[in-house]
């Protein structure tokens, strides 16, 4: 049976529709990706497999547990990450893991987890002087510390610099690796492509599609891009006509050339033969990002909907 089970998901905001008809599942131990553009629906949804919004219409099961029903047996079974704003500044970091430790009967080792999650020197810290990247690890620590079977992160690397992204990253595959299940609400598609086993796409509320990161890409049958600069001016006609090749164009002092097949390999030699000397040379495939814009035929980052007031900007 899936850990998560959301069957014909509805949510509205008096006019607004943030959810309509939205189902999917997930499996145990594995990392779920849910993407979209602002106001797409991916805040709402988790919000109401957390049990802190009431659907509208629809079914949602967690572990067999009815999130609305069931809510004090499934604050046992499912750990959430907190906002950043949501722990008092002061409040040191060993505090929040022993007050948090004390709301569960059997939950985890603060000071084991402390040490796993790279905080064991921070324990007298205010939540005020962490980085943004010590602050996000406490706050997975917190979503763990009642040893959950399943976590729940949204936008858990917002704001972040590469490094501790980087780290964030690493953090999330331990978290997998010890069994968890993790529902993971992301707009980086560099992120979702890296750490999700299943992607749910979410477009105006709609589930626009439902698959592996690769199974998104490979919907797109997108052509390869040679990438290339030159020394010289050189006849860039002397490669349209080549087998597999399909555009030849200039990109601020960069020639990208998009095709098919051995598309590296037939650019290369042609140059060779023409005695052209290219430098920079680098083939790009199609990503999760040129497949988001394909579904949704926006950005991540635009918002798309009229959010309620309230509700994170998340969405």
């Amino acid at each position: 049976m899936p850990v998560v089970e959301v069957e014909g998901l509805c949510k509205r905001y008096g006019g607004t529709v943030a959810v309509d008809d939205v189902s999917f599942t997930v499996d145990e131990g594995e990392i779920f990706g849910i993407i979209g553009p602002n106001g797409a629906g991916k805040t709402s949804i988790v919000e109401c497999v957390e049990g802190l919004r009431r659907p509208d219409r629809g079914r949602i099961s967690v572990l067999g547990l009815d999130p609305q029903r069931d809510r004090a047996r499934l604050r046992q079974v499912l750990g959430a990450q907190l906002q950043k704003e949501a722990l008092p500044e002061k409040l040191r970091v060993g505090e929040a893991i022993e007050l948090y430790r004390s709301f569960y009967p059997d939950g985890a080792d603060p000071d084991r987890l402390l040490e796993e999650l790279g905080l064991a020197g921070k324990r007298d810290t205010a939540y005020d002087r962490l980085s943004g990247g010590q602050a996000q690890r406490l706050s997975v620590a917190l979503a763990l510390i009642g040893r959950p079977r399943v976590a729940v992160l949204d936008e858990l690397t917002t704001g972040l610099d590469p490094q501790a992204r980087q780290g964030t990253w690493e953090l999330i595959e331990q978290i997998r690796d010890t069994g968890v299940t993790v529902l993971l609400v992301t707009h980086f598609m560099a992120e979702a492509q890296r750490l999700c086993d299943r992607i749910a796409v979410l477009d105006r509320g709609r589930l626009a599609a439902l698959d592996t990161p690769g199974g998104l890409i490979a919907r797109l049958d997108a052509p390869q891009r040679v990438r290339f600069r030159v020394a010289a001016p050189f006849d860039a006609t002397l490669l349209a006509g080549l087998d597999g090749v399909g555009e030849v164009r200039t990109e601020r002092g960069e020639t990208v050339v998009t095709g098919t097949g051995n598309l590296l390999h037939t650019v290369s030699s042609a140059l060779v033969r023409h005695g052209v000397v290219a430098t920079e040379t680098r083939l790009e495939h199609a990503t999760l990002d040129d497949a988001f814009l394909a579904l949704t035929g926006r950005g991540a980052r635009e918002d798309g909907a009229v959010r309620p007031r309230g509700e994170r900007e998340a969405g």
